[in-house]
């Protein structure tokens, strides 16, 4: 499972400790509020999004940087939670009470494609050159690019990293270079000798949870569905990769599956492993150890051996601002060309405060974003990131990712419980083609 609906307060240290939380996609809580239609005036828009200390905090901040330049300007901002948000374009769409929608509304990245495929209606493609998307990851932009229209302008980042305990290793004999641009094969034969010398398991993970393997399927530009949208979960040579991976690394004891995600985060906190593979937004849970501050670091993804196309890097989560059909959509592509889309004091603003790493590749040119954080031994993790984030292969989601991923993931479970391969992810796809029908 995607875990971008996890967040937990953090501290970051940049220059002295501050509180963040890092709640990119986080499902929120909340009152769904009213919300919709017309915002009222020609320099107002209307907002939907959810978690009021990281979604709405940046919104409240963007408005403040747009009424720089445009005093009038107003946002009315409505805490929606996922899933009240989803429920609500659901009912729209069906009613075609298109005057309740919102100008701009946020959107899981992976839900994308299915939802602007399923209600055309609700969503509007940005149609000016006002917002630069070459100054995004393709990958992400990937997600909102619907035959060959953009319909989001990415905002929280959900790349992936590789962070490590620097003391375990040191107790092993390595640093984190050794796992800088490394195989996972590689990766699995330090992990044994780091298990062997010290008894620490390099990863955990939800058993059940398909999120590893499918962060190494993306990372080699793979997809569970072919350009068509059809499944591609039987012989993909990716996925069998990532899958006879993930079972060599449980079954080695390099990988610790535990059931439940506060199990995994218990993990990462207690020192029971020695690190995690996951979205950028899992620092935030790790910083809340403040006893192991100084002993973390970061680097890229192992990729898969023999794999054409793979690479060191991939992604787990996120989410884009997308207009919709109804609002005031000249306005409202001004406002974020100039905020989420142009404004380095926006992002300068929200990452220290909420943790909020930017997609937007410019920012990580920022001096904010290559602080030392004292936390990862002084390492500039987030302008590291944004670095990565450019380097993330493009990862065809289509209209049913979530059940593809639900699939593979209960596939994962017999498999691991010692299920033939091949057998359980035939099944996998024949249920994702029974949801399609």
């Amino acid at each position: 499972m995607q875990r971008s609906t996890k967040r937990t307060a953090m501290t970051l240290a940049l220059g002295l400790p501050l509180a963040l939380t890092l709640a990119a996609c986080s499902g929120g809580t909340g009152d769904a509020g009213d919300g919709g239609g017309d915002a009222g005036g020609d320099n107002k828009l209307t907002v939907w999004a959810w978690d009021p200390a990281f979604n709405i905090y940046a919104m409240e901040e963007a408005e403040k940087v747009y009424q720089a330049e445009n005093p009038d300007f107003e946002l009315d901002i409505v805490e929606v939670t996922w899933d009240d948000l989803q429920t609500k374009l659901t009912t729209i769409a069906q009613s075609q009470a298109f005057d309740e929608l919102p100008d701009i509304f946020l959107m899981q990245n992976n839900a994308y494609q299915k939802n602007v495929l399923n209600y055309p209606d609700l969503f509007s493609p940005f149609t000016t050159d006002a917002v630069d998307f070459s100054e995004f990851p393709t990958s992400v932009v990937d997600y909102s690019t619907i035959d060959g229209e953009n319909f989001g302008v990415p905002f929280d980042s959900g790349t992936a990293v590789t962070a490590l305990r620097t003391d375990v290793l040191e107790q092993a004999g390595y640093t984190v270079d050794d796992f800088t641009d490394i195989t996972w094969d590689e990766y699995l034969t330090i992990g044994k000798d780091v298990f062997a010398k010290t008894g620490q398991p390099l990863l955990s993970g939800q058993a059940g949870s398909a999120d590893l393997p499918v962060m190494m399927l993306q990372s080699a530009g793979a997809s569970l569905f072919d350009d068509e949208g059809n499944p591609t979960i039987v012989d993909n040579d990716a996925l069998n990769a990532a899958v006879d991976m993930y079972t060599e690394l449980v079954e080695s004891g390099v990988l610790l599956e535990v059931n439940s995600w506060d199990e995994y985060i218990g993990t990462l906190v207690n020192g029971a492993v020695g690190g995690t593979v996951n979205g950028i937004w899992i620092v935030g849970s790790i910083q809340t150890a403040a006893d192991q501050s100084g002993k973390w670091a970061i680097t890229n993804l192992p990729k898969l051996d023999g794999i054409d196309g793979a690479t060191n890097y991939s992604a787990n989560g996120g989410s884009s601002w997308a207009l919709s059909s109804t609002g005031n959509t000249e306005l409202a592509e001004k406002f974020l060309a100039e905020t989420f889309a142009g404004s380095t004091e926006l992002y300068d603003t929200i990452l220290p405060v909420a943790g909020a790493v930017a997609n937007w590749i410019p920012a990580g040119d920022s001096p904010v974003y290559a602080e030392p954080v004292e936390f990862f031994g002084g390492q500039p993790i987030f302008q590291e990131v944004v670095a990565f984030g450019a380097e993330v292969p493009s990862n065809n989601t289509g209209a049913y990712y979530y059940e593809g991923r639900d699939a593979v993931s209960a596939a994962m479970t017999k498999i691991i419980g010692g299920g033939d391969r091949d057998a359980a992810l035939a099944e996998a796809q024949a249920n994702v083609e029974f949801a399609m029908q």
